[in-house]
C-alpha cells in the first residue's frame, strides 16, 4: 500500500522537501506491510504446505484452522488464506478495528485495545472453544501482531475483565514497559505465556509474528501464546512492587500472584516465525532516504525510556550533526508516565513536544515521529511534526509548551498548530519511529 496520500501536516505539506519526506516515512510502512510479510514464508507446492523449510504433507492433514489476532490480523488473516484456499478448514480473526478484507466464513471478532474489554473475553474464549476441537492430525496457524495482549485475554481463576482493566491502567499510567507489563498479563492468563499453545496440543502448531516490541523477543509479543513463560508470578510480584502498585491493584491479583504456579515442563514443540519488525522498515526507511539523496543512518531501532527525555536528546543530537542532507532514523517504543496530570495525546506525541524548546529558532530541521499502527496511545493520531518555527508559530496561538509537558496534554498543542499526523490505521504494528531531518 502507498502511504503518501495519507501523510499530512500543515508544516509537512508546505515544506520544499515534503515529497521526498513523505516517501521515506511511506517506505517504512510499506515494509511492515502484515501480507506482504506472510507471503514471504508461506507458499503451498506440490501437495505441500511450506512455512519457511518445514514442510506439511496436506493430504495428511485432517484440518487446518487459523487464529489470528492483533492490528495486523485482519491483512494477515486475507494473505493467508488466499494461500490455503480450499485447505483452510475454520478459523478466528481479532482486531481493534473493522476490516475491508474479505475474510470469507472466518469468524471475525473487534475487541478492545490498549485495555481489554468483554469483547476480548468473548473473542479469547472463541479462540480457545476452537483449539479445543484440534487433534494431532491437524494444523493451527497462529499469527500473531501487536495489541494481541489486550485483544484475547481469559483470565485465570478469581481474576475479572475488572481487576485486568484496572491493573492495566496502571501499569501504563505509571510508565512501566511493555515488557514487564507482559510478565503481568502473562502471570494471569490461560491464554499468555503458552496457553494457546498447551491449548492447541496435541496439534501441529506454527506461529507468524509481527513484532510490536523493541528487540523482538518471542515471549514478549502479545504476551508470548505460543511460547513458554519465562518468568515467575514472582517476577511479577517484584514489578508491583518496584512500581509502588501493591496496594493499587486489586486484591485478587496478589492473591494470585502469591500462589504456587503451574509446571512448566513438557511444553509442546512450535514454530514460531518473525515475519516484520521495526528493523525491517528502518531499514527500508534507510533505503529511501538514500535513494532520495539523504546522507541517511539508523541510529538505533531499540530506543526506550521517558518520552519527553528521548525527544529531547534525539533533539539535541539532531542540532549536533553537521551533515546536509540528512536522515537520521530512530525505531522503538518510550513510555509516559502520567502522574497526577493525565493528559491527551501518546507517547509519540510527548517525543515531538519535548523537542519542541531545544529546535526553536533553527533553520532547516524537522523531526517527525510516527507510530506504525497509525494511532498514539488513546489518539487518532500516530505523531507529530516539528521544526524550528513551531514554538514561534505556537507563542502566537497562546499555547503555553511548558503546561502542555507538564500535563502531557501534546494532543491539543499540535492539533491547534495542524501539525498532527493522522495517516488512519494502517493494518500493521512493529513499534515507533522518528525522523530527524536537516537540510
Amino acid at each position: 500500500m502507498d502511504f503518501i496520500s495519507r501523510l499530512h501536516t500543515k508544516t509537512l505539506d508546505a515544506h520544499p522537501q515534503h515529497l521526498a519526506v513523505k516517501k521515506i516515512l511511506s517506505a517504512a510502512l510499506e515494509a511492515a506491510d502484515p501480507a506482504k510479510s506472510v507471503q514471504k514464508v508461506l507458499f503451498q507446492k506440490d501437495g505441500f504446505l511450506q512455512i519457511k523449510g518445514q514442510s506439511f504433507q496436506l493430504e495428511r492433514i485432517d484440518n487446518i484452522y487459523l487464529v489470528a489476532f492483533g492490528k495486523a490480523a485482519p491483512a494477515m488473516a486475507f494473505a493467508t488464506s488466499e494461500i490455503l484456499g480450499d485447505s483452510l478448514s475454520d478459523g478466528i480473526v481479532v482486531s481493534k478495528y473493522a476490516t475491508d478484507h474479505d475474510l470469507g466464513n472466518l469468524s471475525f471478532h473487534i475487541a478492545g485495545h490498549p485495555a481489554p474489554n468483554e469483547k476480548s473475553l468473548i473473542a479469547g474464549k472463541a479462540i480457545l472453544e476452537l483449539l479445543s476441537q484440534s487433534g494431532k492430525n491437524d494444523l493451527i496457524l497462529f499469527l500473531i501482531s501487536g495489541g494481541g495482549s489486550a485483544l484475547i485475554i481469559d483470565p485465570i481463576e478469581n481474576i475479572s475483565l475488572h481487576d485486568l482493566q484496572e491493573l492495566t491502567s496502571l501499569l501504563l499510567g505509571n510508565g512501566v514497559p511493555v515488557g514487564k507489563i507482559n510478565t503481568l498479563r502473562r502471570a494471569l492468563s490461560r491464554i499468555k505465556g503458552g496457553g494457546l499453545a498447551k491449548a492447541a496440543h496435541p496439534a501441529k502448531i506454527a506461529s507468524l509474528i509481527l513484532s510490536d516490541v523493541v528487540n523482538s523477543p518471542l515471549e514478549a509479543i502479545a504476551s508470548g501464546p505460543t511460547l513458554p513463560n519465562p518468568t515467575t508470578n514472582a517476577d511479577a510480584l517484584a514489578i508491583l512492587k518496584k512500581y509502588n502498585l501493591l496496594n493499587k491493584v486489586s486484591a485478587n491479583i496478589i492473591t494470585a500472584l502469591e500462589k504456587a504456579e503451574q509446571d512448566k515442563r513438557n511444553f509442546p514443540e512450535s514454530q514460531n516465525l518473525i515475519v516484520g519488525s521495526i528493523r525491517i522498515s528502518a531499514k527500508a526507511a534507510r533505503d529511501k532516504a538514500i535513494q532520495e539523496g539523504f546522507k541517511t543512518q539508523i541510529l538505533t531501532t531499540s530506543l526506550q525510556g521517558e518520552a519527553a527525555e528521548k525527544g529531547k536528546e534525539l533533539a539535541r543530537h539532531l542540532l549536533a550533526t553537521n551533515e546536509r542532507p540528512l536522515c537520521l532514523i530512530v525505531g522503538g517504543e518510550t513510555t509516559v508516565s502520567l502522574g497526577d496530570s493525565p493528559g491527551h495525546g501518546g507517547r509519540n506525541q510527548e517525543v515531538a513536544l519535548a523537542a519542541v524548546k531545544i529546535l526553536a529558532g533553527q533553520k532547516n530541521i524537522m523531526l517527525i515521529t510516527l507510530a506504525t499502527d497509525g494511532d498514539d496511545g488513546p489518539t487518532d493520531a500516530a505523531g507529530a511534526v516539528v521544526t524550528g518555527e513551531t514554538l514561534e508559530r505556537a507563542k502566537i496561538l497562546g499555547l503555553d509548551l511548558d503546561i502542555h509537558l507538564h500535563e502531557h496534554n501534546a494532543y491539543p498543542f499540535f492539533d491547534a498548530l495542524g501539525d498532527l499526523l493522522k495517516p488512519g490505521p494502517t493494518g500493521t504494528n512493529v513499534n515507533d519511529l522518528v525522523f530527524l531531518f536537516a537540510y
